[in-house]
């Protein structure tokens, strides 16, 4: 990692609070997009259900689903976003505020990766189901 050392700027501190503030912003988009999941998959087994006890009586609703699982990782990866996110601000800040910033992506990695696996999961529900 690169350090360098210089004086602290007031725009620099400005971006870290619009970095941080981004990132609320993606895990409040990723809970959202979690509670829209599990709230599918409330309408969908009210749903089978009501079409099992209604046309086939003697055949019981599959209540197998895993969205609703899926829906409560996502909704638990927003918040650790934005937890994870308030820590590397206020690093950021310390750094700032001793004239030296270290730049990782380490962060930026592990939500994607995290991302792509419960998109990938998703996806594979989708085509099983």
């Amino acid at each position: 990692m690169e350090t360098e050392k210089r004086k602290p700027n007031p725009n620099d501190y400005l971006a870290n609070e619009r970095t941080f503030l981004a990132w609320v912003r993606t895990g409040i988009g990723i809970m959202a997009f979690g509670f829209v999941v599990v709230k599918f998959s409330l309408f969908v087994k009210q749903l089978t259900f009501i079409l099992h006890s209604e046309y086939v009586p003697d055949v019981p609703a599959d209540h197998g689903h895993y969205s609703s699982r899926i829906g409560i990782v996502l909704v638990v990866l927003g918040i650790c976003s934005i937890v994870f996110s308030y820590i590397r601000y206020r690093s950021t800040n310390k750094q700032l505020e001793r004239g030296e910033f270290n730049h990782s992506s380490l962060y930026i990695n592990i939500l994607t990766g995290a991302i792509v696996l419960i998109s990938v999961l998703l996806v594979y529900y989708l085509v099983r189901a």
